[in-house]
């Protein structure tokens, strides 16, 4: 209690301490700034960026701590004095020099953004050694576009003619605001879109802009022009010559001449791979992560992905690429000569918990071996065991719980698809995966047995905005060779849960899946003013071993579900959709939104889902007035069960959120959110009464919470906590569901701890 009483006492001294103590005499602290506006397109945040001085650093609620954690001390002869003066922020003074170059600064943006005749005038207020500045900004009328065309045609029609198939060239049109951003956004687009059509030394200089704001009516008529290049008529185009990629050979070795024996050079497609004779890398892993080939025009996207796709290899760890323009037979050619140096290529990685449940003691540890060229290939090989022990407290050793596993991964980079897709084989950002895994789980009750087998193939389009990820065999499969009596007839019966009953139950789930994400923000390209996110998915289970059972090779077992080699199968189909746009209000404040929505329907072989296949509400990602597992279905509610998470899960899911975020300084970002959202279940269950969904009655079954949250931006992580509250509780009896009107703390409130934005 006095620690705390301690460090109470030290803010309070802190805080309280005059921030004009070291003001020295006829100068004042900057206190205060502003800037008012008339204009409508520009607010006071867009323009607080062009101030050439600010005051003191402040935090939320606790005000400029920094600044009178440096009032404290009058020197720094001890330690604590000179902590405080480490800590602290000296005061910033006020400058007449420095106001000014604001105001000229703050005049030329506005000129930038068409406002040509703006005025800016400062209002300063002196007082108690202290400074108040406003700024005051007359925009006036700001100048239109009268008329916006361009000469390049008669120029270059090559140049004009990509242009204009892009629709590059609409970067204005008559009745826009004469803004010189977005003139300058414009020529970095063209110039963008023609080094990636094989200008490769093409510049935005090349282009300029001839402005005639003379009219006299705030009208301007822009000329867009393209320079002629000093040597020729015609700007010139590239393709990739010859392309030689050094296979992890050290630079001293290709400097020596006398050891260039040790070298050999393999012709693998179109590209030249110099190796040593203990090769680093097989040179189709290289090849299908090479963009830069013969014979394709220049292009400084294939370059960029060149690097990512080579450098996202673990075994690489540095990718160098020289370019050399040459001149052969009258064509222009880039030769292309890249270097690839090897990385660490072995990891390791130990990790043990320690638990208490309820007095029972436990043990948790995991082991990870990963090798990051494993084939000389490229590919990632995994290989984690993990184990986990419990000592159940007042019983014989027998009644421990214990569990155990291990899980191999296998990550090629590239597609190993047939021939006949080898267009699709060359696409950046390629993977391959095969994964397989056991695990044992053994109490009292029961011992409980996981196999898992799957494959993959993810690859990615349209400069990474496009990703793509086809599984096109998963097989899981689920075994109880041994329960107890007990634990039988109380949960493996279908009078009294047949949804637990099939959570638990032996099955086979052979499946097959695809899922695509889409965002409209490009590596290429200025982030747009909307950006959003788009993911959508459908996974398909049972068909193979229906197929199977159609050709007569199952047989039923006692409950009348058709079984393949002895196991009962599961059949379902399962879509979902995801969309997340965000909209930046200005530099520090966002509106972002979300809407997710899922379906799944158990049919023939199944009557209910697999329990990890079904949808659950509430939690970091949900409606975060709940927590994980704790919503729904529809208006499902027992209260005997407690903690009920088997009966806490559904078919259907929708989710939609918005949040509002204010960054409050580089490390502190506050945020406001409304979540709205339930899942329900596709079938009429009677062990979950309240859970179906009816098309007349589910949107009176939407839970409803609100809430606050900070988070913690440390640039490589974000850190986020969240508190929710409950505004309407499906689970209540109709009228007493708007808990907003009615809030219990104890009932209704929900924190969540989590990595990364909700969506």
């Amino acid at each position: 209690m006095m620690k705390y009483f301690f460090y109470i006492l030290l803010l309070f001294v802190i805080i309280s301490c005059d921030v004009t103590k070291k003001v020295p005499n006829e100068s004042y602290l900057l206190n205060e700034v502003k800037i008012t506006t008339d204009t409508k397109g520009i607010s006071e945040s867009d323009l607080k960026p062009f101030l050439r001085q600010k005051p003191n650093s402040s935090m939320l609620l606790l005000g400029r701590v920094k600044l009178h954690a440096y009032s404290i001390p009058n020197n720094d002869s001890t330690w604590l004095n000179r902590l405080f003066l480490k800590l602290g922020e000296p005061p910033v003074l006020y400058s007449d020099r420095l106001a000014g170059l604001s105001m000229e600064q703050i005049r030329l943006q506005l000129e930038n953004k068409g406002y040509l005749n703006a005025k800016v005038d400062t209002i300063v207020v002196k007082k108690d050694r202290k400074a108040d500045v406003t700024y005051q900004v007359m925009g006036n009328d700001p100048y239109l576009v009268r008329t916006f065309t361009d000469t390049i045609h008669s120029v270059d029609t090559t140049v004009y003619n990509i242009l204009n198939e892009r629709k590059r060239l609409n970067i204005m049109k008559k009745g826009d605001i004469f803004d010189k951003e977005v003139l300058e956004s414009g020529r970095i687009r063209m110039t963008t879109e023609l080094r990636n059509n094989g200008y490769y030394n093409f510049s935005k200089d090349n282009f300029y802009y001839l402005v005639d704001s003379t009219l006299g009516t705030h009208q301007v008529d822009i000329t867009l022009g393209l320079n002629n290049p000093t040597d020729s008529t015609l700007h010139n185009r590239y393709v990739f010559g010859n392309v030689i990629v050094n296979n992890g050979i050290d630079a001293s070795l290709l400097q020596d001449s006398s050891k260039r024996y040790l070298l050999d050079t393999i012709q693998y497609r179109d590209i030249k791979v110099v190796q040593e004779r203990n090769k680093f890398m097989l040179p189709q892993a290289i090849f299908y992560n090479t963009f830069v080939r013969p014979n394709r025009v220049y292009s400084d996207r294939l370059v960029e992905r060149t690097y990512s796709s080579l450098n996202r290899l673990g075994s690489v760890s540095q990718t160098a690429i020289n370019l050399t323009p040459v001149v052969v037979n009258d064509t222009n050619y880039i030769d292309a000569n890249i270097s690839i140096y090897p990385g660490n290529m072995h990891y390791m990685q130990f990790g043990v918990d320690g638990t208490n449940s309820a007095g029972d003691l436990g043990i948790a540890a995991d082991a990870t071996y990963e090798h990051k060229n494993a084939l000389k290939g490229g590919e990632t090989f995994r290989l984690k065991l993990n184990g986990a022990y419990e000592f159940i407290a007042a019983s014989d050793s027998s009644n421990n719980y214990y569990e155990y596993g291990v899980e191999a991964f296998l990550s090629v980079p590239q597609l190993l698809l047939p021939w006949v897709m080898k267009q699709l084989k060359d696409q950046p950002s390629a993977s391959t995966e095969f994964s397989v895994g056991v695990n044992f789980q053994s109490r009292r009750e029961y011992l409980r047995q996981f196999f898992n087998l799957s494959s993959r193939f993810q690859w990615s389009r349209l400069n990474w905005q496009l990703n793509n990820v086809v599984e096109p065999l998963g097989i899981t499969y689920v075994r109880m060779p041994r329960m107890s009596d007990d634990f039988r007839e109380e949960f493996m019966n279908d009078s009294i849960n047949p949804i637990l009953k099939a959570s638990y139950e032996e099955q086979l789930i052979v499946r097959s899946s695809y899922n695509t994400t889409y965002s409209n923000v490009s590596s290429s390209e200025d982030p747009p003013r909307l950006p959003f996110r788009i993911r959508a998915g459908v996974e398909v289970s049972g068909y193979l071993p229906r197929l199977v059972s159609t050709l007569g090779g199952t047989r039923k077992n006692a409950s009348g579900r058709d079984m393949l080699l002895g196991i009962p199968y599961a059949e379902y189909v399962k879509t979902d959709f995801d969309f997340a746009p965000t909209y930046r209000l200005d530099d520090k404040n966002t509106l972002a939104g979300h809407l997710a929505l899922g379906v799944a329907y158990p049919y023939g072989n199944s009557i209910v889902l697999p329990f990890e296949k079904r949808y659950y509400g509430g939690g970091a990602n949900s409606v975060r007035g709940w927590s994980t597992r704790t919503l729904g279905p529809g208006t499902y509610n027992n209260d005997k069960l407690g903690y009920d998470f088997t009966n806490k899960t559904g078919d259907v899911k929708i989710d939609m959120s918005v949040e509002y975020r204010n960054k409050l300084t580089k490390l502190f970002e506050l945020a406001g959110f409304i979540d709205v959202g339930n899942v329900w279940t596709i079938k009429d269950y009677s062990s979950q009464p309240g859970g179906y969904f009816r098309w007349n009655s589910f949107y009176k079954e939407f839970a409803a919470a609100y809430g606050l949250g900070v988070r913690l931006d440390l640039n490589f992580l974000l850190l986020r906590f969240d508190m929710g509250m409950k505004a309407h509780n499906p689970a209540l009896p109709e009228g007493e569901r708007w808990t907003i009107f009615k809030p219990d703390f104890r009932r209704d409130f929900a924190f969540h701890f989590a990595i990364g934005y909700p969506f």
